[in-house]
C-alpha cells in the first residue's frame, strides 16, 4: 500500500511549525509582559532580544538532565513525553483552511476533549514519580482542577454542537458563514475560555505549579530537556486552545479579503496574546476559590446556556 506522501508532509510540516511557534512564543510573552508592565524585557541578544530564545534553548540542551535517586525513574521519564505528545496530537483535527489539515474526523471535537483528559495523566504521574511533597501536591491539584473544569468545558461547547449539528470541526466552521457563534453562544464562550485557561494551567489559574506555594509544583524535580518538554508543551497547549476557540466561536478561517489560512493565523495569534495578557493582568486566586467558582458558578451557567440554546432551537424549528 503506497503511503500518502502529502499527508506525511502535512504532519511533519505541522510538527516543525508548532515547535517553532512554541519557541517564538517564549520571546513574544516576555516582550509583551515587559511592554505592559513598563519594563525592558529581553534586549541583549539580537534585534529586540529575539536571539534570547536560541540562547535559552542552548542552555537547556547543556543543562544536566538529572533524575532524582528517590524517583520512580520510568514514570519520571514518561510523564513529560505524555503532555508533549497529547498537545501535538490535538492539532491533528484543527482545520486551518478549506482542505488544509492533517485529518478530518466526524468526531473531532470529542477527540480534542479526550486528549485534554489524557494530558492530566502527565501532570499526575510527574507529581507521583518525583517522590516530592511539593510535586505531589501540584499533581493532586492538577488532577482535581483539570477533571472539574473538563466538565464545564464539555457543557459549554454543547451549544455550539447543537447550532452546527455536528462534532466535526470543519462543519462547525462552515456553519458560521452566516454569523460567528460568539454572538449566540457568548455565555458558552466565557465558560469555555475560563475552562481552557484552567486546563492549560496558565496564570492566573496556574495553581498546580504556583511558585509561592509549591516551589514549582509537579515539575519541581525536573531539569534539562524533560523540563523543556513541559515548557514547550505548555506553549503548544496555549496555541491549541486559541486555535480551538477560533474554530468554535470566531469562524475559523472565515473572513473577507485575506486568504483563509492568514485569517486563521491572525485570529489564533490574537487569542495567544490574550492568554499572555491574562498572566500580566490578573492575580492568582486561592485553590478553594477556584474550585468553588467552577462548581457553584460555571456549572449552573453552562446548564442554563444549554437549556436556552435547546429552547431557542426548538422554537425556531417548530412546525408552523
Amino acid at each position: 500500500m503506497t503511503p500518502d506522501l502529502s499527508g506525511i508532509a502535512a504532519i511533519f510540516g505541522l510538527l516543525l511549525a508548532l515547535i517553532a511557534v512554541a519557541a517564538v512564543l517564549v520571546w513574544v510573552e516576555r516582550r509583551l509582559l515587559a511592554l505592559w508592565q513598563d519594563r525592558l524585557g529581553p534586549n541583549r541578544l539580537g534585534p529586540l532580544g529575539i536571539l534570547q530564545v536560541a540562547a535559552d534553548m542552548l542552555k537547556m540542551f547543556y543543562k544536566e538532565d538529572w533524575i532524582p535517586p528517590f524517583a520512580d525513574k520510568a514514570v519520571f521519564v514518561l510523564a513529560p513525553a505524555i503532555v508533549f505528545t497529547t498537545m501535538l496530537a490535538g492539532f491533528a483535527v484543527i482545520p486551518f483552511a478549506p482542505g488544509l489539515g492533517v485529518i478530518d474526523f466526524n468526531f473531532g471535537l470529542l477527540y480534542f476533549l479526550a486528549l485534554s483528559s489524557l494530558s492530566v495523566y502527565s501532570i499526575v504521574l510527574a507529581g507521583y514519580a518525583s517522590n516530592n511533597k511539593y510535586a505531589l501536591l501540584g499533581g493532586l491539584r492538577a488532577a482535581a482542577q483539570t477533571v472539574s473544569y473538563e466538565v464545564f468545558m464539555g457543557i459549554s461547547i454543547m451549544g455550539v454542537v447543537m447550532l452546527a449539528g455536528s462534532f466535526n470541526l470543519r462543519e462547525i466552521v462552515e456553519a458560521q458563514r452566516d454569523g460567528w457563534f460568539i454572538l449566540p453562544q457568548f455565555l458558552g464562550f466565557l465558560i469555555f475560555l475560563i475552562a481552557v485557561v484552567a486546563e492549560s494551567r496558565r496564570a492566573p489559574l496556574d495553581l498546580p505549579e504556583a511558585e509561592q506555594e509549591l516551589v514549582g509544583g509537579f515539575h519541581t524535580e525536573y531539569s534539562g530537556m524533560k523540563f523543556g518538554m513541559f515548557f514547550v508543551g505548555e506553549y503548544i497547549g496555549v496555541t491549541l486552545s486559541s486555535a480551538l476557540i477560533v474554530t468554535l466561536f470566531f469562524g475559523g478561517w472565515l473572513g473577507p479579503w485575506l486568504p483563509p489560512l492568514l485569517w486563521f493565523c491572525l485570529k489564533t495569534a490574537l487569542g495567544v496574546v490574550f492568554f499572555i495578557l491574562l498572566r500580566g493582568a490578573l492575580p492568582r486566586p486561592r485553590y478553594d476559590q477556584l474550585m468553588a467558582f467552577g462548581w457553584q458558578a460555571l456549572l449552573p451557567a453552562g446548564l442554563v446556556n444549554l437549556l436556552l440554546t435547546g429552547a431557542v432551537l426548538l422554537i425556531m424549528h417548530a412546525p408552523g
